[in-house]
């Protein structure tokens, strides 16, 4: 399946607990949700951002996005009511501000409710925050060495708490401990853009931006397979940029040059 609309650009998604898909876009109705044949079921009625980037929906079923250019993370009910801004709206004047950033891409929680920011293009940080949006601590700054990071652009936490943080400018995965300890890293996959743990499976899933694919791999970086190919048509990709899962193991892929939403159901 294949949900386009020309002119808009469907860069990132996420899916909530009755496995209907949220998108976030640069067009004239920026939140959006799908449900899972791709039926459009709303849209907000506003929404106030500079360059929409990132979006999750959080464990309460709130829905969280990432302002880009206006350096801010905003939490709203899902029907678009404002409930929480991190972030003033001008650059974060250094890597150790607790609630600023600079050019962030995207938030991610953990199984307790806590979240992580990717304070990506610029702080190239990951800070971590509690439920409550209490800062709990961070950890990178640029650069290319063990635990630094040049573009910090997803985050996935497998069932043993280990973190993956795609390195998107260092064609890198760095994977870390929930405190920010380097455990290890993965070079040869790319240029890793968005990813995904798939819990019955015990698997990531990755968008490669150089190729154009989204590949399968298994937690030692190990590609299993490749679900999806560079192309034009319904079933290929043209820079996957995020991806998330259903409960039924489809796979949702926010296909930033062909402005459409593709899903790949299992075999």
């Amino acid at each position: 399946m294949a949900a386009a609309s020309v002119g808009w650009n469907f860069g990132e998604l996420d899916v909530d607990r009755d496995d209907n898909v949220w998108v976030l876009s640069d067009g004239p109705h920026p939140v959006m949700q799908f449900d899972a044949s791709g039926t459009l079921l709303r849209t907000w009625p506003q929404f106030f951002a500079k360059k929409p980037h990132g979006l999750r929906v959080g464990p309460d079923g709130n829905i969280w996005t990432v302002d880009l250019d206006d350096h801010r993370v905003m939490k709203a009910t899902p029907e678009g009511r404002l409930l929480l801004i991190l972030g003033s709206g001008n650059p974060a004047p250094d890597n150790n501000a607790k609630y600023a950033f600079n050019r962030p891409a995207t938030v991610f929680f953990d199984r307790d409710g806590d979240f992580y920011v990717a304070d990506g293009y610029v702080n190239s940080r990951v800070i971590h925050y509690n439920k409550d949006a209490e800062y709990l601590g961070q950890w990178g700054t640029k650069g290319s060495g063990d635990g630094e990071f040049n573009l910090v652009h997803d985050i996935a936490i497998d069932s043993q708490g280990r973190m993956y943080v795609t390195d998107r400018l260092n064609k890198r995965v760095q994977i870390f401990d929930q405190q920010g300890r380097f455990i290890g890293k993965w070079t040869d996959l790319g240029v890793p853009q968005g990813l995904f743990y798939a819990k019955k499976e015990n698997v990531l899933y990755l968008c490669d931006g150089v190729t154009s694919r989204i590949i399968r791999v298994d937690l030692n970086g190990k590609v299993l397979g490749v679900i999806a190919s560079f192309g034009k048509i319904p079933g290929k990709v043209d820079v996957p940029h995020y991806i998330a899962m259903d409960s039924k193991g489809a796979l949702y892929s926010a296909d930033f040059r062909n402005w459409r939403v593709d899903k790949f159901v299992p075999k």
